[in-house]
């Protein structure tokens, strides 16, 4: 019998939370010398925007400052981060997927991705330690009503994206809750607010990973990417990128019904027009 997570606090009574928003395009060039942080977060305010998800493939980060998913030692979380992992000189972004907001008042993002000169390596990127390399074209998708929020998490007692704000339009920002299955919890979401046909861009965890092409990742702590999801008459098609707490990396479509969340799942999804 698979040991799912158990975490400190009281368990929040809504399990998938939305706030509805119109996406635009965000494009421009990340400047050499910024941290990846800074130089995203000004991307977003030239383009108005507060919120949503961008992608940094091909940028060259030097330094590069990362952490993979890691067992919790302090007798309190659930799971925790490995020691920071520093590798040698630049090092470029393959693929991976930043969902953006603020915490503390200050521009801030979320990422997983895979990097790498030669053999690549997953795992949660540092973007206030990371800098970028060299100028560097990358392009989201932006919300000028609604981001993300680092806030104190009573249930998992770790500081985590929340969706806030929002107003008017078909998109949505989101969040789901340890323990919910992710297909059916983005298929819920998605029915709720009259989305038969999206995309779906999202970074979290999941607990213990079952694949519809029959493998699995038998770990409770890991990092993912949504790598070409989305929805379609309703129903939710979820091909992720992963990483467990010894750098293994899988990739493979979400079976539905055996895969919760672990800390947390943050989403954007876009409706197709």
């Amino acid at each position: 019998m698979t040991l799912r997570m158990i975490h400190p606090g009281p368990r929040a009574a809504e399990r998938s939370v939305a706030v509805r928003t119109t996406l635009r395009p965000v494009e421009g060039v990340l400047p050499a010398g910024r941290t990846v942080v800074q130089a995203v977060g000004d991307l977003f305010a030239a383009h108005g925007c507060r919120g949503g998800v961008v992608w940094l493939d091909g940028l060259v980060c030097d330094p590069m400052r990362y952490v993979l998913p890691a067992a919790s030692t302090d007798g309190v979380h659930a799971a925790w981060y490995s020691d920071t992992h520093a590798p040698d000189g630049p090092v470029r972004i393959a693929r991976a997927t930043a969902t953006v907001g603020s915490r503390d008042g200050a521009p801030f993002f979320h990422c997983h991705g895979l990097w790498g000169n030669e053999a690549l390596a997953m795992g949660h990127l540092l973007p206030d330690q990371s800098v970028v390399g060299r100028d560097t074209a990358v392009r989201g998708l932006g919300s000028a009503d609604a981001w993300f929020e680092g806030l104190p998490d009573a249930e998992t007692a770790f500081t985590l994206f929340k969706p806030r704000g929002g107003g008017a339009g078909r998109a949505l920002l989101g969040r789901i809750l340890p323990g919910e299955d992710v297909v059916a919890a983005v298929e819920a979401l998605c029915a709720t607010h009259g989305l038969t046909e999206a995309r779906v861009h999202g970074v979290g965890s999941i607990d213990h990973i079952r694949f519809a092409e029959g493998h699995r990742m038998d770990c409770h702590a890991t990092e993912l990417r949504f790598d070409g999801a989305e929805v379609e008459g309703g129903l939710a098609r979820l091909p992720i990128e992963v990483v467990d707490i010894a750098g293994t990396i899988a990739t493979g479509t979400l079976t539905r019904g055996d895969n919760p969340v672990g800390v947390t799942l943050e989403l954007i999804i876009e409706p197709k027009e």
